[in-house]
């Protein structure tokens, strides 16, 4: 839940910080007092884009700042787990919006994108502006409002991959045909490159080894030189080396004998004298082993140059060769195997057509049994919200496609069009009078049904959604007495499950808070500015008061706000 929300320099706000409590926060004011204004700043920390000029008159930058309890919430600790932001039973989340453009965004004091920003928000906060009527008017929003109650997003993920694939695979197929005419162009020339490369027959890492055996092979004669000169030294001449180190082993030991101190000694010079036997052995069989062959030695030389050429031209390292060589390979091959290709790209592709048309049936299936429930529970709460003779459908169908070559699946034979939602086209139908039938939801429904219609879905969707906080501004739009007094209660109710923001102008409503705000507008020092704070239970009936009668607060307005109040 939204545990508090400091603003600073945003439009006519100077300076605000409100704490929000569980359950039903209900704000008020006059219209221009700033209301929308908060809802504006709250929706930067949700992801909203932002504008330098909402930046307060005669400030550099504005900042908005939203501390949310996610204590226990598991999609949030994998959500910071996952992009390395520190955890804490708090998430902080902060938009600075500079009059100079440099807008940055902040969880938990750790810089993110805006992206970063929506998606926490998204998993936070539903909000609902005044906007949203409108989009309930447009039928392509209506699949996601039925989607939200459902339990079948791993089909849809299901479907997501399988759709990926089709796509990937229509456009491997496009680029191979696109490209037809070029590879037979080139055909010959790849032909003589793959003779050219194929004649060298270059080996991985052979270029680096020939390089080393070569290096060793044209120094062969030194190599021999200086080998038989140590072993000499060692072994073979008058004063060897090794002759001197006998005589000085023959000496140790006799100091042994004499004193058990030069035991330890004598034996570390034993193991000098053994490893110095085993380098000796090592050149002695080194040197045996040279050969001194020009002919192996041009071979080698001649070797080089071949890859040294094919380096050159192909790519500047032996793996590069390789690699052109097996790309080349597989064009000369696609030219000389194109419709063979094709068919069997056409082959898998209708393959996952079929799966596709498949995977979107189990959506549709479940679509189509949560639709009927959906139905009854939405028409169940609009008779509530006054609406008694509604009759609401979800209209699910299918279309065939127009794109014959590519954009579409298959199901039971036929080509239907589809999106990332699968094949359905889904669209709210009503009726809110008897005997009528239902017709599209946006030509029938008056701005006070399409509130009650938009908080009805809302209500039915709450049963399902695991958002914490819901936000409504003026959803309440259109309606009045009793039913306003229904609306009411259908967000008290809301409010046992949800922590609820709501802002509203009527007194119905305003009555049934838990915790009570005003916004109102002042002028201080020659500005306007807007400031928001909580109601006591003596400014809650005052307030209310005002809603139902105006600036001028009666008695019997204040009776009827406390008969208001009483009933929440």
């Amino acid at each position: 839940m939204l545990s508090s929300l400091t603003i600073k320099d945003f439009a006519l706000i100077e300076t605000i910080e409100v704490e929000f409590k569980k359950g039903l926060n209900i704000i008020t004011g006059e219209t221009g007092a700033g209301k929308s204004i908060l809802l504006g700043a709250l929706g930067l920390i949700l992801g909203e884009r932002a504008s330098n000029e909402a930046v307060r008159a005669g400030a550099k930058k504005s900042i908005v700042e939203g501390i949310f309890n996610v204590t226990g919430n598991k999609h949030i600790e994998k959500f910071l787990i996952e992009n390395e932001i520190e955890l804490d039973n708090e998430l902080i989340v902060r938009r600075e919006v500079s009059l100079k453009g440099n807008n940055r965004c902040f969880i938990n004091d750790t810089p993110v994108s805006l992206s970063l920003i929506k998606d926490v928000g998204n998993q936070l906060v539903d909000l609902h502006g005044q906007h949203e009527h409108q989009s309930l008017l447009r039928p392509s929003t209506h699949i996601n409002f039925l989607d939200e109650c459902g339990e079948y997003q791993n089909l849809l993920n299901d479907f997501s991959k399988i759709i990926k694939e089709l796509d990937l695979k229509i456009s491997e197929l496009k680029e191979i045909t696109g490209k037809q005419q070029s590879i037979k162009e080139k055909v010959d020339f790849y032909k003589f490159q793959l003779k050219e490369i194929d004649e060298v027959d270059p080996q991985e890492d052979e270029f680096v080894q020939i390089e080393n055996e070569l290096q060793i092979k044209e120094n062969s004669e030194k190599l021999l030189d200086v080998t038989t000169k140590i072993y000499s030294e060692l072994y073979e001449d008058e004063d060897a080396l090794y002759d001197k180190l006998t005589h000085i082993e023959h000496d140790l030991n006799t100091l042994c004998e004499i004193d058990n101190n030069f035991t330890e000694k004598n034996k570390e010079f034993n193991d000098a004298l053994a490893i110095l036997n085993d380098v000796a052995e090592f050149i002695r069989s080194y040197k045996d082993n040279i050969e001194i062959d020009p002919d192996a030695l041009e071979e080698m030389r001649s070797r080089l140059s071949s890859l040294n050429l094919l380096r050159k031209k192909y790519g500047g390292s032996i793996q590069n060769v390789l690699e052109y060589r097996n790309k080349i390979s597989a064009e000369i091959d696609l030219a000389e195997n194109f419709n063979e290709r094709i068919e069997e790209y056409s082959k898998v592709i209708n393959q996952i057509r079929e799966n596709a048309g498949a995977a979107a049936k189990k959506i549709s299936t479940a679509r189509s049994k949560l639709s009927n429930q959906i139905e009854k529970d939405v028409e169940k709460t609009l008779s509530y919200l006054g609406i008694n003779e509604g009759e609401f459908k979800v209209n699910i169908t299918q279309n065939k496609s127009k794109d014959e070559k590519h954009k579409f699946i298959t199901f039971e034979g036929k080509r239907l069009t589809y999106n990332k939602f699968g094949f359905d086209e889904v669209e709210f139908f009503i009726s809110t009078n008897s005997g009528q039938q239902p017709k599209p939801l946006s030509k029938v429904a008056s701005g006070g049904e399409i509130s009650r219609i938009m908080l009805a879905l809302k209500t039915v969707l709450a049963q399902k959604d695991k958002l914490p906080l819901l936000i409504f501004d003026e959803i309440d739009t259109g309606v009045s007495g009793r039913i306003a007094q229904k609306v009411g209660q259908a967000i008290k109710s809301l409010s046992s499950h949800h922590q609820i923001i709501a802002i509203t102008h009527l007194p119905q409503i305003a009555g049934l808070a838990e915790h009570h705000y005003s916004v109102v507008k002042n002028q201080i020092n020659g500005k306007t500015i807007s400031s928001i704070r909580k109601l006591n239970n003596e400014e809650r009936i005052t307030e209310v008061a005002k809603l139902l009668s105006g600036d001028k607060v009666t008695d019997s307005s204040l009776e009827s706000a406390k008969e208001l109040i009483s009933k929440a």
